[in-house]
């Protein structure tokens, strides 16, 4: 018998699925869905659509496992009341939403991608990186997507490793807070700082505030390439989701910088998707190692083994790999700093 091709019909079609979701974030479905349900007519009347569209939407939404049909009523899946409501604790509509107006049109130009080996999400000629946007509006739902991808995975990264003896936490590159906000609620004696460019922290503290932490998370603006040295006083680094931006030297450049002001014995924790050591997968590791190209100018996702070769070189006597059951990274790579 011969292979039957519905995998790649899957593969292929994999951006139908994907623009539902974002279409039913956008429209809110999953709200008006969370109670009693919707039929078709109420949430085209609520919409202003034609019920031919609206039916189709959530139909297709349910397809996908994100409604429930009931009679003639939508009802909010299990998964979607858990995420895709907003105000959830672990919502994660914005990711959706920042990939819908911000990525998918660079990720459509993939094959340019891969023959100029230049990110397409935003033009190099005029920046030099992701992070350089100016427009308020982008940046919002640029960082409002980053912590709605990392904040589950950093619940489990709070559940994968025992942050019980850490007095003090640096979150290098925090982004906003994600990960600094579920460690402290999972640690009540933790103190953390959240280090990241001026315009970040400015939002960062506002999530800060919202979550009831002023009182034990402090943000400090800066700049780890530009700054000479990092805040010191902590006994542990934590870098979520930031080395796969930069190249190798880029890498180790922060990784030396983080290194030097942790005392002897302190931790560097790289929370990321590792790709296998023989780089043949996993594929979620795989397809962001992509995004990686249309993204940014050198980044990409790399393996375990290269992050425990550049940790040593900083000065780490000892590295180990913890796995995570997360979205935005499945392991922690863990050096221990030996201070000469």
């Amino acid at each position: 018998m011969t292979v039957a091709p519905f995998a790649l019909m899957q593969l292929s079609s994999g951006l139908f699925a994907s623009k539902t979701l974002a279409v039913a974030v956008q429209l809110d479905v999953f709200s008006m869905a969370a109670g009693d349900g919707i039929t078709v007519e109420e949430f085209a009347a609520a919409r202003e659509l034609r019920t031919r569209p609206a039916g189709m939407l959530l139909t297709g939404c349910a397809s996908l496992g994100l409604l429930e049909k009931d009679g003639d009523r939508f009802l909010a899946s299990p998964l979607a009341r858990e995420y895709l409501v907003p105000g959830t604790r672990y919502y994660f509509g914005d990711f959706v939403t920042m990939l819908d107006e911000r990525v998918y049109a660079g990720w459509m130009r993939l094959a340019e991608a891969v023959h100029t080996d230049a990110p397409t999400v935003w033009d190099s000629a005029q920046r030099d990186s992701l992070f350089d946007d100016a427009d308020p509006v982008t940046v919002r739902t640029f960082w409002r997507g980053m912590h709605s991808l990392s904040t589950y995975t950093a619940r489990a990264v709070a559940e994968a490793y025992d942050f019980g003896s850490v007095r003090r936490l640096l979150d290098v590159g925090g982004g906003g807070a994600a990960f600094t906000i579920e460690l402290c609620r999972a640690y009540p004696t933790l103190q953390a700082t959240v280090y990241d460019l001026p315009f970040v922290c400015e939002q960062t503290a506002e999530r800060i505030a919202e979550a009831g932490l002023s009182d034990r998370i402090t943000c400090v603006a800066g700049d780890f390439f530009a700054e000479e040295k990092l805040p010191g006083g902590h006994d542990v680094a934590l870098l979520s989701s930031v080395l796969h931006d930069w190249s190798a030297a880029e890498n180790q450049v922060i990784l030396d910088k983080v290194a030097a002001v942790l005392p002897d014995g302190g931790r560097i924790l790289v929370a990321e998707l590792l790709m296998d050591d023989d780089e043949s997968g996993p594929a979620p590791a795989a397809l962001f190692n992509l995004l990686m190209l249309v993204e940014t100018r050198h980044g990409r996702n790399y393996t375990g083994a290269t992050y425990e070769r550049w940790l040593r070189r900083a000065g780490c006597a000892a590295v180990e790999r913890v796995p995570v059951a997360g979205v935005s990274a499945n392991a922690l790579v863990v050096g221990t700093v030996a201070q000469p």
